[in-house]
């Protein structure tokens, strides 16, 4: 079994409750100090959107998931900052756990090149959470991310030193980390894997060697370089959101991916970029990335909640 050593609170958390004390006991049942979303400012956005005639409020947690859920409760999510394996073999992660609305069920976050210590990246895992979920967001380069500024001529040295098999198990530890602590918390075994950019390109090869059936099903948000050869080998369903602007994701392959896999459903914004869903930069941009995640949410509930493994 995967075992995990208890860092620290992430920096958006300020918690009196003593950390070393949890260090033996099961994480999915131990993270107790609750605190009010205060996120990057996220806190009294509202506004609202119509998804299959539906409305929905906007709020702190910027979707709420379900009637009869209020503020305050998708409000309160527990996270640590954790060590996964042992030794030279461990990563870095963080796992954020919904507390009043948990629904029992788990998400493997996918990070883009920027990281699992991103801003955007945390703020999107945060906002699942706030939805009932507890999810987990490992990092994938070992402390070593694409930085934001850097020197795009250094993109290809730095992307040609990444082990992609280095990659796949450090995701293969996650999940097993994961799976068992569900497994001894006595709930839902599935769990579901989001991956944004390199991240959904890894969601894809991950599905595909799914011999556990760890997964349930996935959420792709602008996978690049995917494989379309392996999509005969993912037997769950996948949700794939892209812009129709963004060139590094050709929409040839993506509808193609959807007709192998099974179940499958892509949703394509008009006039969005790369990165439109986690990182908007502009108004328009911002609500699409409402919308999105939204169709994401309803995936979520109808795959993981509705249909529990």
């Amino acid at each position: 079994m995967a075992t995990a050593t208890v860092l620290s609170l992430p920096p958006f958390y300020r918690s009196s409750a003593d950390v070393q004390s949890r260090r033996n006991r099961r994480l999915l049942h131990s993270l107790s100090s609750s605190r009010k979303c205060q996120l990057y400012g996220l806190c009294h956005r509202k506004r609202s959107h119509i998804i299959k005639n539906a409305s929905l409020q906007v709020s702190c947690s910027q979707i709420k998931v379900e009637d009869g859920i209020d503020d305050e409760t998708c409000e309160l999510v527990d996270g640590v900052k954790l060590v996964i394996g042992e030794s030279e073999d461990s990563i870095h992660a963080y796992l954020l756990k919904a507390v009043k609305n948990n629904n029992g069920t788990g998400v493997l976050l996918l990070s883009d090149i920027f990281g699992f210590e991103d801003s955007s990246t945390r703020d999107f895992a945060y906002r699942v959470a706030c939805n009932g979920y507890n999810v987990l967001v490992p990092d994938l380069f070992r402390g070593n991310p694409w930085r934001k500024g850097q020197d795009q001529n250094e993109f290809e040295q730095w992307f040609g030193s990444l082990s992609l098999e280095r990659v796949a198990n450090d995701i293969a530890m996650a999940t097993k980390w994961m799976a068992d602590e569900f497994l001894a918390a006595g709930i839902s075994k599935k769990l579901n894997l989001i991956g944004f950019c390199f991240g959904g390109r890894q969601l894809i090869e991950i599905l595909a060697r799914d011999k556990q059936a760890y997964f349930g099903t996935g959420v792709c948000f602008y996978g690049t370089q995917m494989n379309p050869s392996l999509a005969a080998e993912v037997k769950v369903p996948v949700l794939f959101i892209y812009g129709d602007d963004d060139p590094f994701c050709p929409l040839g392959t993506v509808y193609e991916m959807e007709k192998r896999i099974e179940g499958s459903r892509v949703v394509i914004y008009n006039g969005r970029g790369h990165g439109f869903a986690h990182r908007p930069e502009s108004p328009e941009e911002d609500e699409d990335a409402e919308n999105a995640f939204v169709v994401m949410r309803h995936w979520l509930h109808d795959y993981l909640v509705v249909n529990k493994g």
